[in-house]
């Protein structure tokens, strides 16, 4: 039995229940300490102010100091650490609060004590039993994560080892591959090894992997930047282990994965709590927002069913996360046309083929007003780098380094590249890798305050501009 789930919405799964989980556990321990000391259930309720403010502190503390990070790998001492960290942090802003309101004369030192010791108990109790099903079930084949070892010499050989030993990491090593001829077509542990003649790219796409670890040596960089160049079109993790081993480096810090000091070279920012917090912001803007523009869809709608044939939308195939295809909406601004297969031809300026609301729509950026509801679906978010026609990637990938890494994230309605000016008709290759260049960077440097600050700029200037038509 070999069922593989998708890890990162497994993990986003397992991370809401966790915190809910979290905030009932320590409601318990509060209850607990306080049985022990005085022999009775019945809380006085301004303790519940207590409570009701722990739970508030473990919603921002926690996650701020990585306790809802990925555990995939990571021993115990990380998780001790952990929450011994976070869980002394809401301790302390308690005791802060408490002695600024001038009330902590009110509650008793020791059930405080107690629910300090009785809340760390429960919280790693529960990260152990956590760690107990996740490990059975990827024992059984569940949340495993397919992975191919570049490079099959000793160093490769040794993280083979490593994660075969511990299964409950859920790694399935796929395949080895070597640039060495003479090593093809053997096998390492029964897993077989390929060489130059098997093609690296067309087994990740065929076979679903989802890592690809480099085993090569430090000396091979001008191979390490071949390799990942060839797979600047796929969104592949790609992890680079250097060969520390032998220099007794080995441990079990937050950036080892099973034992093993890893590299990500190209990780997307939504993972983990991330992802949940970015479709929360996604999810309740998206409906708060087509609420108030309800009304003016409507009226955008019978002016287009007025004004010329057609339908009142505009659907297209585009590439998603992770390049996946999705259909997104638009309001219909141009008159009905057909296209040579295999070709999209962008709007220009004074385009013929637009109708006369669909200059108005193109130029005030109302056409992409339904793209709210490609958000509600899941399939865009409303920051992200804006989404390209299928055949504009085909035609920029090969010219534009990195240029495939913009699919690291949902698309979006809004982006850091759009606000800054480059937006519209990509007519020259310059402005699609200042494009680019400004998507990467939104990637890179994510945040939710980022996300808030390019909605705002978005609605001061970024609905109307120059390079829109």
């Amino acid at each position: 039995m070999n069922l593989i789930t998708n890890d990162e919405d497994f993990s986003s799964f397992i991370v809401i229940i966790v915190r809910l989980l979290d905030v009932v556990l320590i409601t318990a321990a509060s209850f607990s300490a306080y049985a022990l000391y005085f022999k009775t259930y019945h809380i006085p309720t301004y303790y519940f102010t207590a409570i009701l403010l722990s739970t508030i502190y473990i919603m921002i503390i926690f996650p701020s100091v990585g306790i809802y990070s990925s555990a995939r790998g990571k021993g115990p001492t990380f998780w001790i650490q952990k929450l011994s960290y976070g869980w002394f942090l809401v301790l302390l802003s308690l005791m802060t609060t408490s002695v600024l309101l001038k009330v902590n004369t009110s509650y008793s030192r020791v059930w405080f004590i107690l629910w300090g010791i009785l809340g760390w108990v429960y919280l790693l109790s529960l990260r152990k039993a956590i760690a107990i099903v996740l490990s059975f079930l990827r024992k059984k084949g569940w949340n495993k994560k397919r992975i191919i070892i570049f490079g099959a010499g000793d160093l490769g050989a040794k993280v083979e080892k490593q994660l075969r030993h511990i299964t409950e990491v859920g790694f399935e090593i796929m395949a080895f591959f070597d640039d060495d001829p003479s090593k093809a077509n053997k096998q390492i542990n029964n897993i077989n090894v390929y060489g130059p003649e098997v093609d690296l790219y067309d087994y990740i796409i065929h076979h679903s992997i989802h890592e690809l670890w480099l085993t090569l040596p430090l000396r091979a960089e001008n191979r390490l930047k071949e390799i990942i160049f060839n797979l600047r079109h796929s969104t592949i993790l790609v992890r680079f282990v250097p060969d520390v081993f032998s220099f007794g480096l080995f441990n079990h810090s937050n950036s080892n994965i099973a034992g093993i000091p890893v590299l990500d070279l190209n990780k997307s920012p939504m993972v983990g709590v991330n992802r949940i917090v970015k479709a929360i912001e996604d999810r309740i803007l998206a409906f708060i927002i087509l609420l108030l523009i309800s009304p003016l869809m409507l009226l955008i709608a019978v002016a287009i069913k007025m004004t010329s044939k057609g339908p009142v939308f505009f659907k297209q195939i585009r590439h998603g996360w992770d390049g996946k295809p999705i259909k997104i909406y638009k309001f219909r601004s141009m008159n009905l046309h057909t296209e040579k297969e295999g070709e999209i031809t962008q709007a220009t300026k004074n385009d013929p083929r637009l109708t006369r609301i669909g200059a108005f729509l193109r130029k005030t950026s109302l056409d992409e007003l339904p793209q709210f509801f490609n958000v509600l679906q899941g399939r865009m978010s409303i920051v992200g780098p804006r989404p390209h026609a299928i055949q504009h990637n085909n035609e920029f990938k090969d010219q534009i380094y990195l240029y495939m890494q913009r699919h690291k994230v949902k698309p979006g309605i809004t982006g850091w590249a759009q606000i800054n000016g480059w937006r519209g008709e990509t007519d020259t290759l310059y402005k699609m890798e200042k494009r680019v260049e400004h998507d990467l960077y939104y990637i890179e440097n994510w945040s939710l305050l980022f996300d808030l600050k390019i909605i705002a700029a978005t609605i001061f200037k970024g609905f109307i501009n120059k390079n829109a038509y």
